[in-house]
């Protein structure tokens, strides 16, 4: 096989796999989601017994989110 026919192909699929990547970049960052397990999990209860969310999170203030 001559490399000459291999080096296109390469390019292609190397420029696939980069704009895949990209694309679940951008959705990370323009979800922005929680990240799970910084307050415990779902499971976690605060002092009161309410549930903890993002919003609620006391490690989400200490960490400048």
């Amino acid at each position: 096989m001559d490399l000459t026919l291999l080096l296109p192909v390469f390019v292609v699929v190397l420029a696939l796999i980069g704009a895949g990547v990209l694309a679940m970049a951008v959705g990370v960052v323009f979800r922005r989601p929680c990240l799970r397990g910084s307050c415990g999990g779902p499971g976690v209860t605060g002092p009161g017994g309410e549930s903890l969310s993002c919003a609620s999170c006391p490690n989400r203030k200490r960490a400048g989110g």
